[in-house]
């Protein structure tokens, strides 16, 4: 039976607060850019044609609402798109540090994307999806993770292959101890999975991706299709006995790398979308990197990420 969304994600829908320079009067300036890393992958899945719908919740109030446009004018389905009446919309400050990378501070204590619970659930959406995809900032509170659960088992009963980025936020969790459990058990649900470099470190203890990656799949056997991505450095890809590298696209111009890794992942997706995860080739393999870096390095050039998303055509400009 043909399914009528091919990519449902579930998670937090936030603003992230990103520098924008000085004020006259010297004080520091910041753009309330929307983010949210599970409506990121969906962003771009919908610049690729794709059909896609997004569960979560944001506050009743001005970012909320700001939140939901952007959703909805990126073409993602909002019916699932909650807002809570007296929990605020979830924000964060992203400050760019020296070497290029990112430090987030939040403010979610609590945020609305915490609100979500079991009760929310649009079952016909979960029922509905070729692809279903969350992320573990889903899972550091009780309510909201039995509601990630819950999705996660209906969607894969119903067909769904399951895409999983563990995302690793530490101040949101109560301890990491906690975070390495709750991520472990999305590794544990997943078909295909998404892991940056120090979060491969942090499960693993291995700096060296190849003996990182034998470990993650040695213990999680049902992991099919499995990406590391390592900045400039470019990504891997593990797939049965095949592994796979790509550099990155080094082309300057990059202003920050906020939704460089979700660029990615759903990249990943468009292409199992496309070409399936069943017999994939070593070549289909370096094809599907190769595009999704692409992509990757296109949004590090724009501030933000919902709404810098490339285009089909940026990226076959880059990759020719």
């Amino acid at each position: 039976m043909e399914k009528q969304f091919e990519t449902v994600a579930l998670g937090e829908l936030l603003i992230d607060f990103t520098e924008y320079g000085t004020s006259e009067q010297g004080n520091p300036l910041w753009e309330a850019n929307p983010g949210g890393a599970p409506c990121n992958v969906l962003a771009m899945l919908n610049k690729l044609s794709r059909k896609t719908a997004f569960i979560g919740k944001v506050g009743n109030d001005v970012y909320g609402q700001q939140l939901r446009k952007v959703v909805t004018d990126a073409g993602i389905d909002t019916r699932a798109l909650f807002a809570d009446p007296e929990v605020h919309t979830t924000l964060a400050v992203v400050h760019k540090l020296e070497n290029g990378d990112r430090d987030f501070s939040f403010y979610r204590n609590p945020g609305a994307d915490m609100m979500l619970n079991a009760d929310d659930l649009p079952f016909e959406l979960l029922q509905d999806c070729r692809i279903f995809h969350f992320g573990s900032l889903s899972m550091t509170h009780d309510g909201v993770r039995a509601a990630t659960e819950q999705a996660v088992q209906y969607a894969k009963a119903c067909g769904a292959l399951i895409s999983f980025d563990p995302n690793l936020r530490p101040p949101l969790w109560s301890s990491l101890d906690e975070a390495k459990t709750q991520i472990a058990w999305g590794l544990a649900h997943a078909d295909i999975v998404k892991i940056a470099d120090n979060e491969l470190e942090f499960l693993t203890g291995e700096t060296d991706f190849d003996k990182g990656a034998a470990i993650l799949r040695s213990r999680f056997p049902n992991i099919r299709l499995l990406n590391v991505t390592a900045g400039p450095d470019g990504s891997y890809c593990y797939y049965g006995d095949t592994r796979v590298y790509v550099p990155a696209f080094l082309l300057g111009g990059s202003i920050e790398t906020t939704g460089a890794g979700d660029t990615f992942c759903a990249c990943v997706l468009h292409d199992v979308l496309t070409n399936g995860i069943d017999n994939r080739s070593e070549e289909s393999l370096r094809s599907m990197l190769r595009f999704a870096n692409a992509a990757a390095y296109l949004v590090t050039t724009k501030k933000g990420a919902i709404r810098s998303m490339p285009s089909l055509s940026e990226i076959q400009a880059i990759l020719s």
